[in-house]
């Protein structure tokens, strides 16, 4: 399929609309890996990470499916995707490792911390997913 035959790009409102509906969806995923880790005594940070992981990968193939309709691309979009991800990985578990070290001792503390460090990370994704990795 060449780029004149493929499908067309969803506006950017359609996309946005889409991409927070996968977020909540990927966001649910992570925050609750995050939290059955932590409840079986996983190691805070390692917990963060294994649950990042779950989410990131819920909301890409997902994301590629329907906010972005991407249909080709393949090594090259998902070499994006990779180094995408993996920076904001270390932005993420490093947002949620310096929150749960400034924040005061609150009951919800780790929740608190992982919507910020999500919050941060998601912001950084919806643009360079829109911009760069799959963009037409």
């Amino acid at each position: 399929m060449t780029t004149a035959d493929a499908p067309a790009q969803p506006g950017l409102a359609a996309q946005l609309g889409r991409f927070v509906a996968v977020g909540a969806l990927s966001a649910l995923v992570d925050f609750g890996g995050y939290h059955a880790l932590l409840a079986l005594g996983t190691y805070v940070h390692l917990a963060k990470a294994i649950s990042f992981i779950l989410g990131t990968t819920t909301a890409y193939l997902l994301n590629r499916r329907f906010t972005f309709t991407a249909t080709e691309g393949g090594r090259a979009r998902f070499a994006g995707f990779v180094l995408l991800y993996g920076t904001t990985f270390a932005i993420n578990i490093g947002m949620n490792a310096l929150m749960l070290a400034v924040l005061p001792q609150l009951p919800f503390r780790t929740s608190v911390a992982w919507v910020i460090a999500q919050g941060t990370a998601t912001a950084i994704n919806f643009v360079m997913l829109r911009t760069v990795v799959f963009r037409r």
